[in-house]
């Protein structure tokens, strides 16, 4: 399904990027297909797309992935907070330079959001690098 963006730590890679989702589907090798879409600094700017591939590499607890979006690079991404429902989720990295919250929704609860703010403190995070992400209102 598809996932909102609700704040990053931003990466050189989604530069100007507002209204990012991210879409997952399972492929046909067993390996789940990933796309990320973004506005170009503005909720009405020009769609920006990129589509790669990711796969379970701790298939124990299902929350450590590789992801790849240009061979042959890949990438660590941890689940490391994850709603009973499935209605957010916290992905991040080892080194705790990447970090995203993503959503169900285009937007959080703000009580729910410093909640899961003090989850990522929790965890090690610099919570200065953490950047809200622009999303449509509805």
């Amino acid at each position: 399904g598809t996932w909102y963006e609700i704040a990053t730590i931003p990466q050189r890679f989604q530069k100007g990027c507002v209204a990012v989702t991210a879409t997952y589907s399972f492929r046909p090798d067993g390996k789940i297909r990933v796309i990320n879409r973004c506005r170009k600094e503005a909720l009405d700017g020009k769609l920006k797309q990129v589509e790669g591939k990711a796969w379970v590499v701790d298939t124990a607890t299902n929350a450590k992935l590789k992801v790849q979006f240009f061979w042959p690079f890949s990438g660590a991404y941890w689940i490391i907070e994850l709603d009973p429902d499935y209605q957010w989720v916290i992905v991040g990295h080892p080194n705790r330079n990447y970090l995203w919250i993503l959503s169900r929704t285009p937007k959080l609860d703000p009580s729910l959001y410093q909640n899961l703010m003090g989850r990522i403190l929790d965890k090690g995070y610099d919570l200065s690098r953490i950047k809200l992400t622009l999303q449509p209102s509805d």
